[in-house]
């Protein structure tokens, strides 16, 4: 059986502020964005999308102002920006993807007026966003220090990753997490009946890899689009030594749901080392 946390462990937030806040994003055209033909990952308006995710990172996650953040994925900047919004200067965020085009533009579109956020290739293998990467997910060691996170995002994620780097990941982010550090993780989890019969997205039509916990929704590429069988992710995840809140399910299962994928949230002890 998997332990799961209490909801009451997220710490509360300001509800007016941010909502105030997630406004501001939307509508600041002066927050910098993307030519839309260089958004490489995601869909929908990179302002709007970008500020849903500052929402459920408070909301959900229990992000706060001063917390050192890494953006495992960071892609172009989509979280990252309403994040200068957010984040003190005297906090830190770290931004890591294996597609160079995303980090250059956040080089030198955010950082030279938030110097507080960093970014850095990760040169990691990916079939479609770094295919001559030197480096194995399943081995991969994260550039950043023990316990020096106090934060750890990955947004859409582990929907393009196999179990093997999805696990890996894992553990280096409980290896990065202080104590009492949180992640949030977006996903498509699969329950033991298989696909949701009210899943109307066409785009959701997971089939099980042969002999694996993994599905995909992409048969010519399977690393499109994945899914993992219901529980599967939490194991890791308490292997690790984290323990996760309840997973939050997402519209993607054709319900009402704030998030499309689902959500789940997981902390490392407060007495963990």
């Amino acid at each position: 059986m998997i332990a799961h946390a209490p909801d009451a462990v997220r710490p509360v937030c300001d509800e007016a502020r941010l909502d105030w806040l997630i406004g501001h994003v939307q509508a600041n055209q002066f927050i910098p964005a993307p030519d839309p033909r260089s958004v490489f990952v995601g869909d929908g308006d990179f302002r709007a999308i970008g500020a849903e995710f500052l929402g459920h990172l408070v909301r959900l996650g229990g992000l706060r102002p001063h917390h050192r953040v890494l953006d495992l994925g960071s892609g172009i900047g989509r979280i990252a920006v309403p994040l200068t919004q957010y984040l003190l200067p005297s906090s830190m965020y770290t931004g890591l993807d294996p597609a160079r085009g995303g980090i250059d533009w956040c080089l030198q579109r955010i950082t030279p007026a938030y110097p507080n956020f960093r970014f850095r290739h990760l040169d990691v293998a990916h079939p479609l966003y770094n295919p001559l990467g030197l480096l194995r997910g399943s081995s991969l060691v994260l550039p950043v220090g023990n316990a020096s996170i106090d934060f750890a995002l990955l947004v859409s994620v582990v929907t393009h990753l196999p179990a093997g780097d999805v696990a890996n990941y894992v553990r280096e982010i409980s290896r990065v997490l202080s104590p009492g550090g949180r992640c949030l993780i977006t996903l498509f989890s699969i329950d033991p009946g298989g696909v949701p019969a009210t899943v109307t997205d066409p785009r959701c039509v997971f089939e099980r890899l042969a002999g694996d916990v993994a599905w995909s929704a992409s048969r010519g590429d399977p690393l499109g689009m994945m899914a993992f069988d219901a529980g599967w992710l939490e194991q890791e995840l308490l292997n690790s030594g984290l323990v996760c809140e309840p997973l939050r399910n997402g519209s993607w299962r054709g319900v009402s749901a704030p998030h499309y994928q689902d959500v789940l949230v997981a902390h490392k002890d407060a007495g963990t080392r």
